[in-house]
Parts: C-alpha cells; structure tokens; sequence
C-alpha cells in the first residue's frame, strides 16, 4: 500500500487574488483568514484578495501570505490523513501544523517572526539568489567553494530543487562571479532570481538568532506523522531535533530533491501539493515520474 505524502510550497508562490475562492465558499478558511488578521495586526487577506504583485513581494507579507493560503487549503480537505508532509523552506512551517507539531496560531506568528528577521538580514548585507539550470550538482557546488577560496565572498548551493535545477545564494558580486564560470562550465542558464537577499546562505546569520529565540520560546507537540526536513532531507519526530533543523534551515541548504527521493524510498506513492500554484508537483515529477501528484489551492 503506497504512502500519502502532502507537500507545502515556499516563497516565490504567492500571486494576487490568492485564497480568494476560499475565503468566499468556506466558513473554516474565513476564520483562519479573519484569525490571521487579528495576530498579524494587518488584514493580510486584503493585499492576497487584491494586493499589487508588488505589496504582495514584500517578504513580511509574502512569508505569511504563502503560508496562510496553504495550512487554509490543507484545512479545507475533507478529512486529510497525511503519512508523512515536508514543505519547502517557509513551507516546512505549513507541513509543521498539517502534522499537529505546531498550532495555527503559534506557527503564524513564528513565521511572522522569521520573514522580519530575514527582512533585517537582507537589508544589512546587499545580497542575491541565482538559478543554475542543467549543471550537475556536484559541479555547483565546486564552482560556489573555489569562488568563496579565491575571493572571500559568500556564494553557496541553497535550493537543491530538482535534477539539473540548483538555487545559489550569496553576496552579489559572489552570485556574479558565480554565474560566470557556471556558464563558462555549461549551465544552460544562471539567472540572477528577484528576491530580497541571500536565503539559506550564512548571510541569513543575523536572523537566525532572532528566529532561535523565537522557536526556542514554543511548545511543539510530537508530531501525528514524520515530517522530512529540509537540512537533514530525512523522516524526523523528534521535536527536539525538529526545532534545530527549523532554526539551521535559515543558514543552510533546502535539499528537496534529497527529501522527496527519502519520501519514495519510505514508500510515498501520491503527493498532493496545499497552497499557491503547482511548482512542487512539477518539481515532484521531475525527481521521479512514476509517482502521482496532485493539488489543492
């Protein structure tokens, strides 16, 4: 019998008018939306129903925003029960109240706390984030460690997203200098990304101390299903180990592809993506085709 996986999306899935539908045809999602909107002190709901792309870039919003729609999505499921759930860097906090491990409410606010602190990191070190597309792994990796040896800057392998699809992340002039030689080694593309800073790079070393303090401060339950996390892309339940893997993802690498491959190999058969837009199903497929993906907005 194969496993049901539910899977979360991150940063970068938001688009205007999202959970709209929700809010409107569901009594459950407009009280978490109206809930959301008492913690966070500003009706959120209003720049996703309606918000310029841009308001909705902002990352105090975006972070929350992403996560509302999907713990909204995940809720308004007739009777859920996942196996096992993972989410992708922001989205490891939806999967953390799909499985019981945090509360709406306390997980909400700790995501508010971290898109601040990510906030403050980017704006003391001017940072980026590039895609490297149809480069090998390992080819990445070695390129980011001879630009760090020969120039000082911070460049590293962030978002392992699929097969031949890396996220790199660093100090501006590393991502450049980056860029160039993955090309020069045969990168179809390497493409400066439009986001706010450096995500799971040690430029993120500012807000990981705040968001530690944070996570330290709240009660997690043990879980009702393993969650794969994104540093260690392995079944955890321990929530010990699963508030350090939470705190050591800000620093370090969202290793996807990796969790995914241990999600199939610990039997996942069909994974069902809750929240904005389809990316993880897309990226699901790319890592193994044989299984099935489906999701809910």
């Amino acid at each position: 019998m194969s496993k049901h996986a539910y899977i979360f999306p991150g940063q970068g899935a938001q688009f205007s008018g999202m959970g709209k539908n929700l809010y409107g045809s569901n009594e459950t999602a407009k009280q978490l939306f109206e809930n959301a909107n008492d913690i966070l002190g500003f009706r959120i709901s209003d720049i996703m129903f309606g918000g310029t792309d841009e308001a909705l870039k902002q990352t105090n919003v975006t972070q929350p925003a992403v996560f509302l729609h999907s713990v909204v999505a995940y809720k308004t499921l007739d009777t859920p029960t996942p196996d096992m759930v993972a989410g992708h860097s922001l989205g490891e906090f939806s999967a953390l109240v799909a499985n019981n491990t945090l509360g709406f409410e306390d997980a909400l606010k700790l995501v508010s706390i971290r898109a601040g602190a990510m906030q403050k990191a980017c704006d003391v070190t001017p940072s980026a984030m590039a895609a490297v597309l149809a480069l090998d792994d390992a080819k990445v990796e070695e390129i980011c460690a001879a630009v760090q040896a020969e120039t000082g800057e911070v460049v590293v392998a962030a978002n392992y997203n699929c097969p031949g699809q890396l996220v790199i992340s660093g100090s501006v002039k590393g991502i450049e200098i980056a860029c160039e030689r993955m090309k020069a080694a045969g990168a179809k593309r390497a493409l400066v990304l439009p986001v706010g800073g450096a995500f799971h790079s040690p430029l993120m070393a500012p807000a990981r101390e705040e968001l530690a303090a944070a996570i330290q401060h709240t009660h997690f339950n043990a879980p009702s299903c393993p969650v794969y996390q994104n540093v260690v892309a392995q079944a955890v339940t321990d929530p010990g180990m699963i508030k350090q893997n939470l705190i050591d993802q800000l620093t370090g690498a969202v290793r996807w592809t990796q969790s995914v491959q241990a999600m199939i190999a610990d039997g996942a058969g069909e994974f069902t993506e809750a929240g904005p837009g389809k990316v993880l199903q897309g990226l699901v497929t790319k890592i193994d085709k044989t299984v099935q993906t489906n999701g809910v907005s």
